[in-house]
């Protein structure tokens, strides 16, 4: 083949194997490398350094060009303070970090640079909002987000536990969202995606192993319902969206804390039955087998609370007139929110509140929320 495309454990596979297609790369001509900057970072393709360090040398072509590619690779962390005091442990600048690339990929000379890194980090096309609010609460804003403005969502979050945890949730409240998480099969991941991108209304719940690489055409939305660790990721994330001349809107949900410690100790089975309001006792946490007169009463509650759900939601989510005999502390009744005017996107919702009059804008009553979604 002229082209070959691939990941490199799969890559490397093959050449090991002395695939008669990759079994001489001396006559290779062009080598591109993707998301360069990962191969910085320790535990990171160690095939792809294999593969790098046989082209290198027992294949090394003169005449090879070589290409490396990276949306994030000019952005430093700091190293923690807990290991600033160890000895082996250095700061690490653009300048280290690109020296420290070149060498692994095994450049000679002086390689010709080209930074195309725009100041926000992000392409124009894409609108980016957030919502300040209580952890608690972001079961509730994403539900409302969901509901108000439907179309291709990629809702990504931090754990495979909070994966979990939200699919059941939205399961319950009529949503079925698609998931993607490392534990599942690479055959149930790949149709995920393609119903995904087939579908025009869908949800996709996945962590940041689908922050990279993954080309969906029309994601109108990215919300990040946990804060993602590093401004890589987060960048890599709204990358999903607003590509190639299309728009898009990254939402993130920002609690006043981020608790790994919580999240680890409490399991998604727990936090899950909290946001039902339903008591676990200590033998459901062992596997324990449960009274049966008491399994009974469980389950006659539950199609109690079933039918008082199916009750709610078959009740309209958003009223056109809003009434209200009170006025507020400003003298004035609160204003009305009103559903979505004939499908009014979230970009046009924002687009439209940005040119109201500022008048008009602060007689509204007070929000919880930065954003104007």
């Amino acid at each position: 083949p002229e082209i070959v495309i691939a990941t490199p454990g799969r890559l490397w596979e093959l050449v090991k194997e002395k695939h008669p297609h990759l079994s001489n790369l001396r006559q290779l001509r062009c080598l591109v490398v993707d998301e360069a900057d990962r191969m910085v970072e320790k535990g990171h393709y160690a095939e792809l350094s294999q593969l790098l360090e046989m082209l290198n040398d027992s294949q090394y072509n003169p005449k090879r060009q070589t290409l490396v590619f990276s949306a994030t690779l000019t952005l430093v962390h700091q190293v923690p303070a807990r290991l600033l005091h160890k000895k082996h442990v250095k700061k690490m600048d653009k300048t280290a970090k690109l020296d420290l690339l070149m060498q692994k990929i095994g450049m000679r000379g002086k390689p010709k640079v080209i930074d195309l890194t725009r100041n926000e980090g992000t392409v124009e096309s894409l609108t980016e909002t957030k919502i300040h609010c209580e952890t608690e609460e972001k079961d509730f804003y994403l539900y409302y987000f969901l509901m108000q403005y439907p179309g291709r969502s990629l809702v990504f979050a931090n754990s495979i536990s909070c994966i979990k945890r939200l699919s059941g949730l939205l399961k319950v409240l009529d949503i079925m969202p698609l998931t993607l998480h490392a534990c599942m099969h690479q055959k149930q991941r790949l149709r995920n995606l393609e119903q995904f991108a087939r579908l025009e209304d869908c949800v996709l719940l996945a962590t940041d192993v689908a922050a990279r690489g993954l080309d969906i055409p029309k994601v109108q939305h990215v919300i990040h319902y946990q804060v993602p660790r590093t401004s890589e990721i987060y960048i890599h994330r709204s990358g999903r969206t607003a590509r190639a001349t299309s728009e898009g809107l990254s939402l993130m949900l920002i609690g006043p804390y981020r608790n790994f410690q919580a999240c680890l100790h409490n399991s998604w089975i727990e936090q899950a039955a909290a946001a039902l309001e339903i008591e676990l006792e200590e033998d459901m946490y062992k596997g324990g087998k449960v009274d049966q007169q008491e399994e009974r009463r469980r389950q006659k509650q539950m199609k109690v609370l079933k039918r008082e759900l199916h009750h709610l939601l078959s009740q309209p989510l958003f009223k056109d007139h809003l009434k209200t005999r009170y006025p507020t502390q400003s003298g004035r009744p609160p204003l009305p929110m009103a559903a979505p005017k004939n499908g009014e996107s979230a970009l046009s919702c924002l687009s439209r509140q940005k040119k109201k009059p500022r008048r008009q804008q602060q007689q509204g009553p007070p929000q919880p929320s930065t954003s104007a979604l």
